[in-house]
């Protein structure tokens, strides 16, 4: 079982400020997911509680040099701690910053910063441990960080977890488009504390509607005619001046819309992607209301084109409606 590749200047700086902050707020243990193809930080998706994430990048997006192979068809999974990773990383930039071969780029080839699986003594031990190790060279100095990490998934380990990850692709037949993020956040951000549950309705129409009731007081927020992908269909005149709670109640009941409570803090904790810097999000709810699941969209620097080799989803998983 064997891993090595260097991570690019485009990586680091990927990995460094943006998704590794992000992730680390859906939690700090992630399965880092490595194939032929991809690499893959999962949350969630073998033990199926709390909000799961996906973050799946093409090799290229983030290494060169990628080199893998292993038993179980150059798959290779373990667990990993996220907070440890990003220390890792932000450790390395900040020695190389200080150092004097950062003034001296033909002494301290930063370019090639390998990160590679090893197995090494830990300290008082006489047992050989896993580590993910981040290391680059110069002519004078080298600097080398290592990351402890689970003992490697089993094969049947690896194909349960493909089998989530396969699941977990499965797309609500209607998303709607929203843009601003931050204004949903703040909104968000009032609501959390007010009440432990929200309702979030989506309509075909291009509605996304968000309540939260308690016995005392019923905070909500209505975003209108947001672009839809997928199944969609023009909205009713005659609900123009009918009250946001009530249009929605009578598109859930024509099946234009379908609701779903979900955990505020689920909720919250999804728009903390919003660190790795996404230019959209999509909602949308799945089949039978499985869950709710927000999918991140990322456009290629300078366009308005989807970056295909980026992506990032969430799946919040639905209350019981009798839920308190």
């Amino acid at each position: 079982m064997k891993f090595k590749a260097f991570l690019t200047e485009n990586g680091i700086n990927l990995l460094e400020k943006r998704i590794l902050p992000a992730l680390d707020k859906m939690g700090k243990i992630s399965h880092l997911y490595l194939t032929r193809d991809h690499a893959i930080f999962l949350h969630n998706l073998l033990n199926g509680h709390g909000i799961q994430s996906i973050a799946q990048f093409k090799k290229e997006a983030i290494f060169e040099d990628y080199r893998i192979s292993s038993q179980n068809d150059d798959k290779i999974a373990f667990s990993i701690d996220l907070s440890l990773l990003h220390r890792a990383l932000r450790s390395i930039l900040t020695i190389y910053a200080e150092s004097g071969e950062a003034h001296n780029p033909s002494e301290f080839n930063f370019g090639r910063l390998q990160i590679k699986l090893v197995k090494k003594l830990p300290p008082h031990s006489n047992q050989p441990m896993p580590f993910l190790t981040l290391e680059t060279k110069g002519n004078k100095s080298a600097v080398i960080q290592d990351v402890p990490i689970s003992k490697p998934l089993s094969r049947a380990d690896v194909q349960e977890l493909q089998m989530a990850l396969d699941g977990a692709q499965e797309m609500p037949k209607t998303l709607v488009k929203v843009s601003e993020l931050n204004s949903l956040q703040n909104f968000v951000d009032r609501m959390k504390h007010v009440g432990d549950v929200m309702g979030v309705s989506i309509s075909k129409y291009g509605d996304l509607h968000l309540q939260i009731s308690t016995t005392s007081i019923t905070l909500g927020a209505e975003f209108r005619k947001l672009m839809v992908i997928g199944e969609r269909t023009d909205g009713r005149p005659e609900d123009g001046n009918l009250s946001a709670q009530s249009r929605t109640e009578r598109a859930v009941q024509r099946g234009d819309a379908m609701t779903v409570q979900v955990s505020v803090k689920h909720f919250f904790k999804s728009l903390q992607c919003s660190l790795a810097r996404p230019d959209c999000a999509f909602y949308g709810i799945a089949p039978q209301g499985s869950c709710l699941t927000v999918i991140f969209q990322f456009f290629i620097p300078g366009t308005r084109q989807t970056d295909k080799s980026i992506s990032l989803h969430c799946r919040l998983p639905v209350l019981d409606p009798g839920s308190n």
